[in-house]
């Protein structure tokens, strides 16, 4: 008996409906209770808006409990409970202009909560009817087993529907934590210089024995360590005495033409470009360079590989760290370019029921700000002075 499954998209057959290119794609999360639904649903949604899909989650539960007052308990869900059952079909047609209210167990003894969710189950279970994989072959669906063990996948139509089953066929739910790090302080870093490849500054090498120190003292079971392709990374590696992968796809953003230059050399020898990237900084393509856009979808084979391991701590960068917090933490494109990602901090993210928990732990030991806010005149014609107002200070 598998436990969950997804079925995506068309009821129709391929041809007895016209097939648009960007069609919309409606997903429903289908499954007895407690078996994931809102898991699965809130953790694709987040890849989707990530990897710049616009998607948005739907609970009819939610819908439901603002619909109905008068149950409060499993009864609501007994098959032969008619007008609870004219209710759940109101709230299934109109659902989306229902207010959302409080969850069920409010204030309720777990004991009583638990006895009352699991009558719950019992009550769908005597009406739950799974798809048929001969009657309903024409659908698009994929069926999950017993959290992962085995999938069943069915009539995969466009690219979309084949990332999204690509996506959950890589998720578990295995109790585990994601550490990130920058790289320790560099000697660009010390410049004020962006891009580039140059080693540990002595802070930097400091920052790195402390790293592995700290990492030591977590005691983390079956620990994978990820570097990218870069000197400071590797080199902060190091450092931590165990076996560590790298990554070309988590070197630092392509500044192109700007690669190594200061702020105050991009204003004046590219005053346009610098404006440019104010107005759009997700988007915004360095000339002969990368956009964080570009290094979304670069990362997104290292998304797919976090997401089907365990413990890791990813040693990176600034632009790269953002890009994987926006994903971890469900921010938005136009935030993400402007997350806070401190030198010589680790964050330590453990997944939980909707989301993430997250742990900032500075280790003690000082390094330059790297973080330029989001400037307030992002004009073409702004003065040198407003343009390199929010720069951060450097040595």
């Amino acid at each position: 008996m598998y436990n969950r499954f997804l079925w995506c998209l068309s009821c129709f057959s391929p041809a007895s409906v016209p097939q648009f290119t960007n069609s919309p794609t409606l997903i429903v999360m289908v499954g007895l209770p407690a078996r994931g639904k809102t898991y699965i649903s809130k953790k694709l949604t987040r890849y989707l808006n990530w990897i710049g899909v616009p998607t948005k989650v739907f609970n009819l539960g939610q819908y439901r409990r603002e619909a109905v007052q008068s149950y409060k308990s499993f009864e609501f869900f007994r098959p032969d409970n008619e007008e609870a059952m004219q209710i759940r079909k109101y709230v299934m047609l109109y659902g989306g202009d229902v207010k959302v209210s409080s969850p069920d167990y409010l204030n309720c003894d777990k004991e009583e909560a638990l006895a009352d969710f699991l009558k719950r189950i019992e009550c769908y279970k005597q009406t739950y009817v799974p798809l048929d994989d001969e009657k309903d072959r024409r659908l698009s669906y994929i069926k999950i087993f017993n959290v992962g063990s085995r999938y069943l996948v069915n009539c995969v139509r466009d690219h979309i529907q084949s990332r999204i089953v690509y996506y959950l066929m890589n998720i578990h739910v295995t109790p585990r934590s994601i550490y990130l790090s920058r790289h320790g302080e560099s000697n660009m870093n010390l410049l004020g210089c962006i891009g580039g490849d140059s080693g540990l500054s002595p802070r930097g090498h400091k920052y790195a024995t402390a790293l592995g120190t700290f990492i030591k003292s977590q005691h983390i079971k079956d620990l994978k360590v990820w570097t990218s392709h870069m000197k400071r990374t590797i080199q902060t590696a190091e450092h931590l005495g165990i076996p560590y992968e790298q990554w070309k796809a988590l070197n630092e953003i392509d500044a192109g033409v700007c690669e190594e230059l200061t702020y105050e050399e991009i204003q004046d020898n590219h005053p346009e470009e610098f404006a440019l990237r104010d107005q759009d900084k997700y988007r915004y393509r360095y000339p002969k360079g990368e956009s964080y856009e570009d290094l979304v979808h670069r990362l997104e084979p290292v998304i797919m590989e976090l997401e089907r391991q365990e413990n890791v701590l990813v040693v990176c960068h600034q632009a790269v760290m953002r890009c994987l917090l926006a994903y971890l933490l469900d921010k938005t494109a136009d935030e993400l370019p402007y997350l806070k990602c401190p030198l010589h901090t680790v964050l330590k993210l453990t997944p939980v029921a909707y989301g993430c928990k997250v742990e900032h732990v500075f280790l003690n030991v000082e390094a330059v700000n790297t973080h330029r806010e989001r400037p307030g005149n992002v004009d073409v014609s702004r003065d040198p002075e407003e343009a390199l107002k929010t720069i951060p200070d450097h040595f």
